[in-house]
């Protein structure tokens, strides 16, 4: 496999690995002949990955690509995109939402989120969010099989039905703190807080976020740990994800996003694009993001693995 050589824009950002593989498509075609495309990501293992692929395929597709994943910071990529020095990036409808537009409402449809963040981000930011993959990163709490099996959970409401002293959590500083977060969620399932016939304080052991999966596989100190929907570590540890049955979570539909100005000079780009969001599923993304996370491959060989066994590239 031959590898595509890291070229640099105006922002500072570098890539995870200095490369991404070469290919081409099967039909030998190059719709994107003469084109220069910036994809940049942030540095967490599926946004770099979904970045590679992207750039990968682009690049197949006869793109002259430059490769700024794995930029440093979470806004590094979408102050990037911003300025003009990048052309493309994967994100998340909920984070957009939340974090971009600083909007509160909870928005449980994912379709009628995405068009409330697509009509947003045009009018104000010139970006254009094409239409979403099908896999949700979204927060969910999952359990162990034998666990579940015991305390016979599927949903998070089965949660309230439960012995206090079984209503035990495992979840990040973050999530405990975030305002669509912890506590609001404990509410929303009638199991409030630091109430006696609620959540005690004492059943909430805040940790790392790696440090969830695998004491959730235990079931101690915890039953319940808050994980990622497309986290390898689901498949691996063989978690159980409960229902959010009352639609608590917001959807985080992964999303590419290309400034507008780039898309209708390279009309082209948004079919290729339609054509890896339509792979892309929770269980795809959980294979993927475990082989990074969990067998040590490198995001670069993922993508291009992954594109060769769906047949896109050659």
């Amino acid at each position: 496999m031959a590898s595509g050589v890291l070229l640099l824009a105006g922002c500072g950002l570098v890539s995870s690995s200095g490369t991404f593989t070469v290919a081409s498509l099967p039909d030998g075609q190059k719709p994107l002949q003469g084109a220069k495309i910036a994809v940049t990501s942030k540095n967490f293992t599926e946004s770099v990955l979904l970045g590679k692929i992207a750039a990968t395929y682009l690049a197949a597709a006869g793109a002259d690509v430059v490769d700024l994943t794995n930029a440093p910071g979470s806004a590094s990529s979408r102050q990037a995109q911003l300025n003009g020095d990048a052309d493309l990036l994967w994100e998340y409808t909920g984070t957009a939402w939340v974090t971009y537009l600083h909007e509160t409402e909870v928005i449980p449809d994912p379709q009628e989120l995405w068009q409330k963040v697509h009509d947003a981000e045009i009018e104000q930011n010139n970006l254009v969010w094409l239409p979403p993959a099908n896999f949700n990163d979204t927060y969910a709490f999952a359990v162990s099989g034998p666990t579940a099996k015991r305390l016979n959970v599927k949903t998070m409401s089965d949660i309230a039905k439960l012995p206090v002293d079984e209503r035990t959590f495992c979840i990040n500083d973050e999530f405990f703190s975030r305002p669509d977060g912890m506590l609001p969620m404990l509410k929303t399932y009638g199991i409030p807080y630091n109430t006696p016939n609620g959540v005690p304080a004492g059943n909430v052991t805040q940790m790392d976020s790696g440090v969830v999966y695998t004491s959730t596989a235990n079931s101690a100190p915890c039953n319940f740990g808050m994980v990622y929907t497309t986290d390898g570590r689901i498949k691996n540890l063989e978690l159980t994800v409960l229902e959010d049955d009352k639609k608590y979570f917001l959807p985080y539909s992964g999303t590419v996003v290309v400034r507008k100005e780039t898309l209708d000079q390279y009309p082209q780009i948004q079919p290729l694009m339609d054509t890896l969001s339509e792979r892309l599923t929770d269980e795809v993304m959980q294979e993927l993001n475990g082989q990074v996370d969990i067998e040590g491959e490198d995001p670069s060989d993922v993508a291009y693995n992954w594109l060769k066994s769906e047949g896109l590239i050659t």
